[in-house]
């Protein structure tokens, strides 16, 4: 992995760990879907199932949580299959056998910090150091990283998986070697085992890995890779088909994505911006300094149209393994904004995006190299935030989900727009955003090819 790359993975790890045991909510240290992860995880453990009418029979969650957990999802045959599906559960299930739930907190917090360490090493494909230290370790210290480290949701395991399947799909793309190709593949199709909603990036990396293959004249080496995840994909939809009554996990709690085809859809659209800059639920409000994504987004298209890559051989792998990552961003920010049922939720902001942080680091370090000034800001503002948060939440004033404070803008944060029912000038702000934002966008597009330098990404 690198000497730097384990020592991010060690200052993240502890700074992680130190979260465990902040409240969520009221005297709860989980809330949402966590007390449901952890109840499977204690009936596998228990019993070697995941139905868990017994364990609400007998209150067996009261050993983590101390409030009465409703069951999510109906009887089926008796049996209660929760919809948070069997992979993570089963994932976490030998670390709550060892050390119950604080153990399984343990364990995603060493999970969280491997995620932004491969992060770093994806980074490094894009530009050199300090800009891909300075972007790992940004983002890696923002609040919704700091939130997500030891929380009991399966997004920072997913996210790991990512990473290291991108990592290992450069590889690919370097010398197209079978364990490397297998490797990437086999954690693209574990993908689903944690959330359906993390395979459509998945497949992103997918696809590049066996286009690179197939350049590299190893067509049948990307069949094979292609295989693997058809195969793991006909267990997946077997298995919950027994176990939950359909396809997913979702089968059980009724499935769908809650809109109607087409209008459903459109109203949705201004899920795009919200996700970012809504006051209580934005990310960007929360991390600030993945604005700098976009900045590398935009420079990054502005490359491809240049196509200096073509002309000068260096750049074609670090502007190649820039857009698998902006690429994978995109499609997650798609599905959060119009495949996820709700953007809100009893959970900390950000939740849907939270899978493609560590991708987003090679893009944060391209803006970094190029507004270092404004990014060491944004970095400041995102780890005084941080500090922030785990202040008041350490200190009992907060929870992390249920009364969070107001970092890191203060009063400042009232000026951010609301997207609830009735809040017009929200949306109409949502729109301009979305104009001025494709504008842009088609701008970079059309312009002319100069031969000036691009942002460096290599």
């Amino acid at each position: 992995m690198g000497w730097r790359a384990a020592a991010v993975w060690a200052v993240l790890f502890a700074v992680y760990a130190a979260t465990i045991g902040l409240h969520a909510f009221g005297r709860s240290d989980y809330a949402g879907d966590e007390p449901h992860y952890l109840l499977t995880a204690k009936s596998l453990t228990d019993d070697g199932d995941i139905d868990l009418v017994n364990q609400y029979r007998s209150r067996a969650y009261s050993g983590f949580y101390p409030y009465t957990l409703d069951p999510h999802g109906t009887l089926t045959e008796g049996r209660l299959h929760e919809p948070h599906g069997l992979g993570f559960p089963a994932l976490i299930a030998p670390a709550y056998a060892v050390g119950g739930a604080k153990g399984v907190e343990l364990l995603l917090a060493a999970i969280a910090a491997l995620a932004i360490a491969l992060a770093y090493r994806l980074a490094l494909h894009v530009v050199p150091d300090p800009w891909a230290l300075g972007a790992a370790l940004a983002v890696g210290l923002s609040p919704p990283m700091l939130a997500y480290s030891s929380a009991v949701y399966p997004e920072l395991t997913a996210a790991a998986a990512l990473a290291g399947a991108a990592l290992l799909a450069l590889r690919v793309a370097e010398r197209a070697t079978r364990p490397a190709a297998v490797g990437c593949f086999a954690l693209i199709a574990a993908l689903p085992w944690l959330g359906i909603r993390f395979a459509p990036a998945g497949l992103v990396v997918g696809g590049y890995a066996y286009l690179s293959l197939r350049r590299a004249r190893r067509g049948l080496l990307g069949l094979t890779g292609v295989e693997l995840v058809a195969f793991a994909t006909a267990v997946y939809v077997g298995a919950n088909g027994r176990l939950f009554g359909g396809p997913s996990p979702d089968s059980a709690g009724g499935g769908g994505t809650g809109a109607e085809f087409p209008l459903g859809f459109v109203r949705r659209a201004y899920r795009l911006v919200a996700v970012s800059i809504d006051r209580d639920f934005g990310l960007l409000r929360w991390a600030p300094v993945l604005a700098l994504a976009f900045v590398g987004a935009w420079l990054l298209v502005r490359e491809r149209r240049r196509r200096l890559a073509r002309a000068i051989p260096t750049l074609q792998a670090p502007e190649s393994a820039a857009t698998m990552c902006a690429l994978a961003c995109a499609v997650q920010l798609l599905v959060a904004a119009f495949v996820a049922p709700t953007m809100f939720g009893f959970w900390f902001p950000g939740r849907h995006l939270v899978a493609v942080l560590p991708l987003a680091v090679p893009l944060v370090a391209i803006g970094l190299r190029r507004l270092p000034r404004v990014g060491t800001a944004l970095g400041a503002a995102g780890l005084i935030a941080s500090i922030w948060l785990y202040a008041a939440v350490r200190g009992g004033s907060a929870s992390l989900v249920g009364d969070r404070p107001r970092a890191p803008l203060g009063p400042l944060t009232d000026m951010l727009p609301v997207y609830k029912e009735g809040a017009t000038l929200a949306f109409v702000a949502a729109a301009l955003i979305g104009i001025a934002l494709t504008g842009a966008a088609w701008a970079a597009l059309r312009s002319p090819n100069r031969p000036e330098p691009g942002p460096g990404l290599s």
